[in-house]
């Protein structure tokens, strides 16, 4: 029994025992999982390397960064993450945009997470958008960035949706997992109920290819009944 859940999810169960404690092996597996989460949470995004991966596969980005000055502050003062520096904020301004959708990166607590699967998914996403003639703003890549500086970032841009892409906090069984947050109409002061969330996007969890179906089946809709959030359900499994 315990043999076959361990074939079915990544959690730690059926571990085993050794006396009254675990086997060396299952414990030395666990600090080697939190070293790798801490490590996540801690390492710094390389925007010059994701700048040039998004290049590649034609998408021009900008890169800004949060009021949050370094990691440190970025970890003690949430609120900080949530907006754009000043000088961040006048350069995304003066682009003067009036786009469709306004994709954005933010390291979030997983920078490792971003480097992974961002590009990838993008490469899945943006095609399709571009193919429906979809106005898209250059990829905007937010340093000591959390979930709300999308709602700043998509009002500047005058953006009707912007669409996060960030890195999730980390846990035991993976480090390196990816959320998108989906919000109409950005602008500062939205909450959390007015955002569409796809979560764990990863090889081991949701495939690229199901991540990207989710995200364009909620863009539409979104479009189609001028809202996100909890009034926008994600129907694509009753699609298969």
């Amino acid at each position: 029994m315990n043999l076959s859940l361990r074939q079915l999810t990544q959690a730690r169960v059926g571990l085993g025992r050794a006396g009254n404690s675990l086997p060396t092996s299952e414990l030395l597996d666990f600090r080697l999982a939190q070293a790798r989460a801490r490590d996540a949470v801690h390492v710094a995004l390389d925007v010059p390397s994701l700048r040039a991966e998004l290049l590649e596969i034609g998408m021009e980005s900008v890169a800004v960064a949060s009021a949050a000055r370094n990691r440190a502050e970025y970890l003690r003062r949430p609120d900080l993450g949530r907006k754009l520096s000043q000088e961040s904020l006048a350069e995304l301004e003066s682009l003067r945009l009036q786009v469709g959708v306004a994709f954005v990166i933010a390291d979030g607590l997983s920078a490792l997470a971003v480097h992974r699967h961002a590009p990838p998914l993008l490469r899945l996403v943006a095609g399709e958008l571009a193919a429906g003639a979809e106005r898209l703003a250059p990829v905007i890549i937010a340093t000591q960035g959390r979930v709300a500086i999308g709602d700043q970032i998509g009002a500047a841009l005058g953006a009707e949706l912007s669409v996060v892409l960030i890195g999730e906090r980390p846990g035991l069984s993976a480090p390196d997992s990816l959320g998108i947050y989906l919000t109409w109409k950005p602008t500062p002061g939205r909450t959390d109920a007015e955002r569409n969330c796809i979560s764990n996007i990863r090889p081991e969890g949701l495939s690229y290819e199901a991540a990207s179906c989710k995200l364009l089946f909620l863009v539409r809709e979104a479009r189609r009944l001028k809202l996100s959030g909890v009034n926008l359900k994600d129907s694509t499994s009753l699609l298969t």
